[in-house]
Protein backbone atom coordinates (compact mmCIF):
# COMPACT_ATOMS: atom_id res chain seq x y z
CA UNK A 1 0.00 0.00 0.00
CA UNK A 2 1.39 3.47 -0.86
CA UNK A 3 1.87 6.37 1.52
CA UNK A 4 -1.10 8.15 -0.07
CA UNK A 5 -3.28 5.12 0.61
CA UNK A 6 -2.30 5.08 4.27
CA UNK A 7 -2.96 8.81 4.59
CA UNK A 8 -6.39 8.57 2.99
CA UNK A 9 -7.38 5.61 5.18
CA UNK A 10 -6.33 7.34 8.45
CA UNK A 11 -9.73 9.08 9.00
CA UNK A 12 -11.51 5.75 8.51
CA UNK A 13 -9.29 3.99 11.02
CA UNK A 14 -9.79 6.82 13.53
CA UNK A 15 -13.54 6.63 13.07
CA UNK A 16 -13.50 2.87 13.63
CA UNK A 17 -11.45 3.32 16.81
CA UNK A 18 -13.86 5.91 18.21
CA UNK A 19 -16.82 3.67 17.34
CA UNK A 20 -15.24 0.72 19.17
CA UNK A 21 -14.61 2.85 22.27
CA UNK A 22 -18.20 4.10 22.17
CA UNK A 23 -19.63 0.57 22.01
CA UNK A 24 -17.46 -0.45 24.98
CA UNK A 25 -18.71 2.51 27.00
CA UNK A 26 -22.28 1.79 25.99
CA UNK A 27 -21.86 -1.80 27.16
CA UNK A 28 -20.94 -0.55 30.62
CA UNK A 29 -23.98 1.72 30.79
CA UNK A 30 -26.43 -0.85 29.52
CA UNK A 31 -26.95 -2.81 32.75
CA UNK A 32 -27.10 0.29 34.94
CA UNK A 33 -29.53 1.98 32.54
CA UNK A 34 -32.05 -0.80 33.13
CA UNK A 35 -32.14 0.09 36.85
CA UNK A 36 -32.04 3.91 36.78
CA UNK A 37 -34.23 6.02 34.50
CA UNK A 38 -31.82 8.97 34.62
CA UNK A 39 -28.97 6.81 33.33
CA UNK A 40 -31.28 5.41 30.67
CA UNK A 41 -32.03 8.97 29.50
CA UNK A 42 -28.32 9.84 29.51
CA UNK A 43 -27.54 6.71 27.54
CA UNK A 44 -30.13 7.59 24.89
CA UNK A 45 -28.72 11.12 24.71
CA UNK A 46 -25.18 9.77 24.35
CA UNK A 47 -26.09 7.45 21.50
CA UNK A 48 -27.99 10.09 19.56
CA UNK A 49 -25.24 12.66 20.09
CA UNK A 50 -22.61 10.22 18.92
CA UNK A 51 -24.51 9.35 15.73
CA UNK A 52 -25.17 13.03 15.05
CA UNK A 53 -21.44 13.77 15.38
CA UNK A 54 -20.62 11.02 12.88
CA UNK A 55 -23.06 12.64 10.49
CA UNK A 56 -21.80 16.24 10.72
CA UNK A 57 -18.05 15.57 10.97
CA UNK A 58 -17.62 15.16 7.19
CA UNK A 59 -19.19 18.57 6.60
CA UNK A 60 -16.89 20.20 9.18
CA UNK A 61 -13.81 18.45 7.78
CA UNK A 62 -14.26 18.07 4.00
CA UNK A 63 -10.93 16.28 3.74
CA UNK A 64 -12.60 13.23 5.31
CA UNK A 65 -14.89 12.98 2.32
CA UNK A 66 -12.41 14.05 -0.32
CA UNK A 67 -9.12 12.26 0.20
CA UNK A 68 -6.09 14.33 -0.69
CA UNK A 69 -4.90 11.44 -2.83
CA UNK A 70 -7.65 12.26 -5.32
CA UNK A 71 -6.37 15.79 -5.89
CA UNK A 72 -3.78 15.93 -8.65
CA UNK A 73 -0.82 18.25 -8.17
CA UNK A 74 -0.99 21.37 -10.28
CA UNK A 75 2.12 20.78 -12.35
CA UNK A 76 3.54 23.43 -14.61
CA UNK A 77 1.76 23.50 -17.95
CA UNK A 78 -0.24 20.31 -17.45
CA UNK A 79 -3.08 21.92 -15.53
CA UNK A 80 -3.31 25.60 -16.39
CA UNK A 81 -6.20 28.07 -16.12
CA UNK A 82 -8.27 28.19 -19.30
CA UNK A 83 -10.03 31.01 -21.08
CA UNK A 84 -13.81 30.87 -21.17
CA UNK A 85 -14.13 28.74 -18.03
CA UNK A 86 -16.58 31.24 -16.50
CA UNK A 87 -18.63 31.90 -19.63
CA UNK A 88 -22.34 31.20 -20.07
CA UNK A 89 -21.72 28.28 -22.43
CA UNK A 90 -19.34 26.74 -19.90
CA UNK A 91 -21.97 27.06 -17.15
CA UNK A 92 -24.63 25.50 -19.40
CA UNK A 93 -22.41 22.53 -20.24
CA UNK A 94 -21.43 22.14 -16.57
CA UNK A 95 -25.11 22.07 -15.59
CA UNK A 96 -25.81 19.31 -18.11
CA UNK A 97 -22.94 17.17 -16.86
CA UNK A 98 -24.00 17.74 -13.26
CA UNK A 99 -27.59 16.69 -14.02
CA UNK A 100 -26.33 13.64 -15.92
CA UNK A 101 -24.34 12.70 -12.83
CA UNK A 102 -27.42 12.90 -10.61
CA UNK A 103 -30.03 11.19 -12.82
CA UNK A 104 -30.22 7.38 -12.46
CA UNK A 105 -29.48 5.38 -15.60
CA UNK A 106 -32.95 3.84 -15.40
CA UNK A 107 -34.56 7.24 -15.97
CA UNK A 108 -35.76 7.89 -19.53
CA UNK A 109 -34.32 11.44 -19.19
CA UNK A 110 -30.76 10.14 -18.69
CA UNK A 111 -30.05 9.44 -22.37
CA UNK A 112 -31.68 12.75 -23.36
CA UNK A 113 -29.36 14.74 -21.08
CA UNK A 114 -26.27 12.72 -22.01
CA UNK A 115 -26.97 13.04 -25.75
CA UNK A 116 -27.45 16.80 -25.41
CA UNK A 117 -24.18 17.14 -23.50
CA UNK A 118 -22.39 15.06 -26.13
CA UNK A 119 -23.78 17.25 -28.92
CA UNK A 120 -22.63 20.47 -27.24
CA UNK A 121 -19.14 19.02 -26.67
CA UNK A 122 -18.92 17.92 -30.33
CA UNK A 123 -20.16 21.30 -31.57
CA UNK A 124 -17.45 23.06 -29.56
CA UNK A 125 -14.81 20.77 -31.09
CA UNK A 126 -16.06 21.12 -34.66
CA UNK A 127 -15.86 24.91 -34.52
CA UNK A 128 -12.08 24.74 -34.55
CA UNK A 129 -11.76 27.60 -32.05
CA UNK A 130 -9.28 27.25 -29.21
CA UNK A 131 -11.51 29.08 -26.73
CA UNK A 132 -14.30 26.51 -27.29
CA UNK A 133 -11.83 23.66 -26.85
CA UNK A 134 -10.76 25.27 -23.57
CA UNK A 135 -14.39 25.44 -22.43
CA UNK A 136 -14.69 21.69 -23.02
CA UNK A 137 -11.45 21.05 -21.20
CA UNK A 138 -12.40 23.09 -18.14
CA UNK A 139 -15.94 21.73 -17.74
CA UNK A 140 -15.20 18.06 -18.52
CA UNK A 141 -12.12 18.06 -16.29
CA UNK A 142 -14.17 19.41 -13.38
CA UNK A 143 -16.86 16.78 -14.01
CA UNK A 144 -14.23 14.02 -14.13
CA UNK A 145 -12.74 15.18 -10.83
CA UNK A 146 -16.16 15.36 -9.14
CA UNK A 147 -17.21 11.92 -10.37
CA UNK A 148 -13.89 10.44 -9.28
CA UNK A 149 -14.33 11.77 -5.74
CA UNK A 150 -17.89 10.40 -5.64
CA UNK A 151 -16.76 7.02 -6.95
CA UNK A 152 -14.04 6.81 -4.31
CA UNK A 153 -16.55 7.58 -1.54
CA UNK A 154 -19.10 5.12 -2.95
CA UNK A 155 -16.61 2.26 -3.27
CA UNK A 156 -15.38 2.97 0.26
CA UNK A 157 -18.96 2.69 1.58
CA UNK A 158 -19.44 -0.56 -0.31
CA UNK A 159 -16.25 -1.88 1.26
CA UNK A 160 -17.47 -0.91 4.73
CA UNK A 161 -20.79 -2.64 4.09
CA UNK A 162 -19.02 -5.84 3.06
CA UNK A 163 -16.84 -5.68 6.17
CA UNK A 164 -19.92 -5.25 8.34
CA UNK A 165 -21.66 -8.19 6.67
CA UNK A 166 -18.60 -10.40 7.14
CA UNK A 167 -18.38 -9.39 10.80
CA UNK A 168 -22.08 -10.15 11.32
CA UNK A 169 -21.64 -13.54 9.67
CA UNK A 170 -18.72 -14.36 11.97
CA UNK A 171 -20.65 -13.18 15.03
CA UNK A 172 -23.58 -15.38 14.05
CA UNK A 173 -21.36 -18.47 14.31
CA UNK A 174 -20.03 -17.60 17.75
CA UNK A 175 -21.85 -18.10 21.05
CA UNK A 176 -22.58 -14.65 22.47
CA UNK A 177 -23.84 -13.85 25.92
CA UNK A 178 -27.20 -12.19 26.25
CA UNK A 179 -25.70 -8.81 27.23
CA UNK A 180 -23.56 -8.51 24.09
CA UNK A 181 -26.52 -9.40 21.86
CA UNK A 182 -28.59 -6.68 23.50
CA UNK A 183 -25.82 -4.12 22.94
CA UNK A 184 -25.59 -4.99 19.23
CA UNK A 185 -29.35 -4.75 18.84
CA UNK A 186 -29.46 -1.44 20.69
CA UNK A 187 -26.75 0.11 18.51
CA UNK A 188 -28.52 -0.99 15.32
CA UNK A 189 -31.85 0.30 16.63
CA UNK A 190 -30.48 3.74 17.51
CA UNK A 191 -28.68 3.90 14.17
CA UNK A 192 -31.99 3.42 12.36
CA UNK A 193 -33.69 6.05 14.52
CA UNK A 194 -30.87 8.52 13.88
CA UNK A 195 -31.15 7.97 10.13
CA UNK A 196 -34.85 8.79 10.14
CA UNK A 197 -34.41 11.88 12.33
CA UNK A 198 -31.46 13.23 10.34
CA UNK A 199 -33.49 13.25 7.16
CA UNK A 200 -33.75 11.23 3.99
CA UNK A 201 -30.48 12.43 2.48
CA UNK A 202 -28.41 9.99 4.53
CA UNK A 203 -30.68 7.08 3.63
CA UNK A 204 -30.59 8.03 -0.03
CA UNK A 205 -26.82 8.36 0.14
CA UNK A 206 -26.46 4.84 1.55
CA UNK A 207 -29.00 3.40 -0.87
CA UNK A 208 -26.94 4.71 -3.78
CA UNK A 209 -24.01 2.55 -2.72
CA UNK A 210 -25.69 -0.81 -3.22
CA UNK A 211 -23.81 -3.22 -5.51
CA UNK A 212 -24.74 -2.73 -9.15
CA UNK A 213 -25.99 0.78 -8.42
CA UNK A 214 -24.29 4.15 -8.58
CA UNK A 215 -20.73 2.82 -8.37
CA UNK A 216 -21.03 1.18 -11.79
CA UNK A 217 -22.82 4.25 -13.16
CA UNK A 218 -20.06 6.56 -11.93
CA UNK A 219 -17.36 4.30 -13.36
CA UNK A 220 -19.13 4.18 -16.72
CA UNK A 221 -19.43 7.97 -16.77
CA UNK A 222 -15.77 8.36 -15.83
CA UNK A 223 -14.76 6.29 -18.85
CA UNK A 224 -16.95 8.46 -21.06
CA UNK A 225 -15.54 11.67 -19.57
CA UNK A 226 -11.97 10.42 -20.01
CA UNK A 227 -12.69 9.67 -23.66
CA UNK A 228 -14.15 13.14 -24.14
CA UNK A 229 -11.06 14.70 -22.54
CA UNK A 230 -8.92 12.74 -24.97
CA UNK A 231 -11.05 14.08 -27.84
CA UNK A 232 -10.22 17.57 -26.56
CA UNK A 233 -6.49 16.69 -26.52
CA UNK A 234 -6.20 17.12 -22.76
CA UNK A 235 -6.22 13.53 -21.53
CA UNK A 236 -3.25 14.30 -19.27
CA UNK A 237 -5.64 15.82 -16.74
CA UNK A 238 -7.59 12.57 -16.50
CA UNK A 239 -4.34 10.60 -16.27
CA UNK A 240 -3.10 12.82 -13.43
CA UNK A 241 -6.28 12.39 -11.43
CA UNK A 242 -6.58 8.67 -12.07
CA UNK A 243 -2.95 8.13 -11.11
CA UNK A 244 -3.48 10.13 -7.93
CA UNK A 245 -6.51 8.03 -6.86
CA UNK A 246 -4.38 5.51 -4.97
CA UNK A 247 -7.02 4.85 -2.30
CA UNK A 248 -9.60 3.97 -4.95
CA UNK A 249 -7.06 1.73 -6.69
CA UNK A 250 -6.47 -0.15 -3.43
CA UNK A 251 -10.20 -0.57 -2.77
CA UNK A 252 -10.70 -1.74 -6.36
CA UNK A 253 -8.72 -4.91 -5.63
CA UNK A 254 -11.64 -6.27 -3.59
CA UNK A 255 -14.49 -4.65 -5.54
CA UNK A 256 -17.35 -6.58 -7.15
CA UNK A 257 -16.36 -8.12 -10.50
CA UNK A 258 -18.61 -5.96 -12.71
CA UNK A 259 -17.27 -2.79 -11.13
CA UNK A 260 -13.73 -4.13 -11.43
CA UNK A 261 -14.33 -4.67 -15.14
CA UNK A 262 -15.27 -1.02 -15.64
CA UNK A 263 -12.27 0.14 -13.63
CA UNK A 264 -10.01 -2.06 -15.77
CA UNK A 265 -11.42 -0.45 -18.91
CA UNK A 266 -10.80 3.06 -17.56
CA UNK A 267 -7.29 2.08 -16.53
CA UNK A 268 -6.53 0.49 -19.90
CA UNK A 269 -7.72 3.57 -21.77
CA UNK A 270 -5.73 5.97 -19.59
CA UNK A 271 -2.58 3.83 -19.77
CA UNK A 272 -2.73 4.26 -23.55
CA UNK A 273 -3.20 8.01 -23.14
CA UNK A 274 -0.29 8.20 -20.68
CA UNK A 275 2.04 6.58 -23.20
CA UNK A 276 0.99 8.90 -26.00
CA UNK A 277 1.31 12.18 -24.07
CA UNK A 278 4.08 14.25 -25.62
CA UNK A 279 6.73 15.50 -23.25
CA UNK A 280 6.81 18.93 -24.86
CA UNK A 281 8.17 20.23 -28.12
CA UNK A 282 10.33 22.78 -26.32
CA UNK A 283 12.26 20.00 -24.59
CA UNK A 284 12.06 21.63 -21.17
CA UNK A 285 13.38 19.35 -18.46
CA UNK A 286 10.58 20.36 -16.09
CA UNK A 287 7.94 19.21 -18.56
CA UNK A 288 9.68 15.86 -19.02
CA UNK A 289 9.83 15.36 -15.26
CA UNK A 290 6.12 16.10 -14.92
CA UNK A 291 5.14 13.64 -17.65
CA UNK A 292 7.42 10.94 -16.24
CA UNK A 293 5.98 11.45 -12.76
CA UNK A 294 2.46 11.23 -14.20
CA UNK A 295 3.26 7.90 -15.85
CA UNK A 296 4.92 6.63 -12.70
CA UNK A 297 1.88 7.46 -10.55
CA UNK A 298 -0.65 5.69 -12.75
CA UNK A 299 1.58 2.62 -13.05
CA UNK A 300 2.18 2.34 -9.30
CA UNK A 301 -1.48 2.93 -8.45
CA UNK A 302 -3.29 0.79 -11.03
CA UNK A 303 -0.94 -1.95 -12.23
CA UNK A 304 -1.95 -4.21 -9.27
CA UNK A 305 -5.61 -4.06 -10.38
CA UNK A 306 -4.71 -5.44 -13.81
CA UNK A 307 -2.96 -8.36 -12.11
CA UNK A 308 -5.84 -9.19 -9.76
CA UNK A 309 -9.04 -8.18 -11.57
CA UNK A 310 -11.25 -11.03 -12.69
CA UNK A 311 -12.02 -11.43 -16.37
CA UNK A 312 -15.69 -10.64 -15.89
CA UNK A 313 -18.73 -12.60 -14.81
CA UNK A 314 -20.00 -13.47 -18.29
CA UNK A 315 -17.22 -12.52 -20.71
CA UNK A 316 -13.63 -11.25 -20.57
CA UNK A 317 -13.29 -7.57 -19.69
CA UNK A 318 -10.74 -7.21 -22.48
CA UNK A 319 -10.50 -9.52 -25.46
CA UNK A 320 -7.25 -11.19 -26.49
CA UNK A 321 -6.12 -8.50 -28.91
CA UNK A 322 -6.89 -5.76 -26.34
CA UNK A 323 -4.84 -7.57 -23.71
CA UNK A 324 -1.91 -8.00 -26.10
CA UNK A 325 -2.08 -4.33 -27.07
CA UNK A 326 -2.21 -3.20 -23.44
CA UNK A 327 0.80 -5.36 -22.55
CA UNK A 328 2.73 -3.62 -25.33
CA UNK A 329 1.58 -0.21 -24.06
CA UNK A 330 2.66 -1.08 -20.51
CA UNK A 331 6.09 -2.24 -21.67
CA UNK A 332 6.67 0.92 -23.72
CA UNK A 333 5.44 3.15 -20.89
CA UNK A 334 7.69 1.45 -18.34
CA UNK A 335 10.70 1.77 -20.62
CA UNK A 336 10.12 5.53 -20.82
CA UNK A 337 10.94 5.78 -17.10
CA UNK A 338 14.31 6.13 -15.41
CA UNK A 339 16.12 2.89 -14.58
CA UNK A 340 15.38 3.17 -10.83
CA UNK A 341 11.71 3.87 -11.51
CA UNK A 342 11.51 0.86 -13.81
CA UNK A 343 12.83 -1.27 -10.96
CA UNK A 344 10.05 -0.09 -8.64
CA UNK A 345 7.29 -0.66 -11.19
CA UNK A 346 8.56 -4.09 -12.25
CA UNK A 347 9.02 -5.17 -8.63
CA UNK A 348 5.41 -4.15 -7.94
CA UNK A 349 4.23 -6.05 -11.03
CA UNK A 350 6.20 -9.19 -10.13
CA UNK A 351 4.76 -9.23 -6.60
CA UNK A 352 1.11 -8.95 -7.67
CA UNK A 353 1.51 -11.10 -10.78
CA UNK A 354 2.87 -14.02 -8.76
CA UNK A 355 0.38 -13.84 -5.87
CA UNK A 356 -2.69 -13.50 -8.10
CA UNK A 357 -4.50 -16.81 -8.43
CA UNK A 358 -7.21 -15.56 -10.82
CA UNK A 359 -5.12 -14.24 -13.71
CA UNK A 360 -1.82 -14.66 -15.52
CA UNK A 361 -2.00 -11.25 -17.19
CA UNK A 362 -0.38 -8.83 -17.86
CA UNK A 363 2.78 -10.82 -18.55
CA UNK A 364 5.68 -8.35 -18.52
CA UNK A 365 8.38 -10.99 -18.36
CA UNK A 366 10.07 -9.74 -21.55
CA UNK A 367 10.13 -6.17 -20.22
CA UNK A 368 11.54 -7.42 -16.92
CA UNK A 369 14.27 -9.34 -18.76
CA UNK A 370 15.27 -6.29 -20.84
CA UNK A 371 15.48 -4.10 -17.75
CA UNK A 372 17.58 -6.66 -15.88
CA UNK A 373 19.93 -7.14 -18.83
CA UNK A 374 20.42 -3.39 -19.28
CA UNK A 375 21.00 -2.91 -15.54
CA UNK A 376 23.61 -5.68 -15.54
CA UNK A 377 25.46 -4.07 -18.44
CA UNK A 378 25.48 -0.72 -16.66
CA UNK A 379 26.96 -2.35 -13.57
CA UNK A 380 29.73 -3.97 -15.61
CA UNK A 381 30.56 -0.69 -17.35
CA UNK A 382 30.85 1.10 -14.04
Amino acid sequence: MTENSLTSMAPLLLRKLITSLFISADNSLLNLAEKYKLLQFLRHLLVHSFLLCLRILPSLFPSLNHPSSLKPPLKGDLLTPVKGADSSIARALAQLLSIMNEIPVSSRKYEVVRSLAEKLIDDNLQGGFQVLREVNRSVISAAFSRSLVELDATVLKLDRERERERADAVDATRPLDYGVIRVLRAVRSFRQVARSRLGGSWAAEEASTRPGGSAEKLASELLWLAQRLADCECAEEAVWRWGSASSLAWLALSAESRLQGLLVRITAFLFKQAKEIVEGEDGKEGKKEEVREMRMKILMSWLPLLCHASRGADAPVLNRSERVELERVLEETIEMLEREEQEKVLALWLHHFTISSSSDWPNLQACYGRWYSASRKMLLVQ
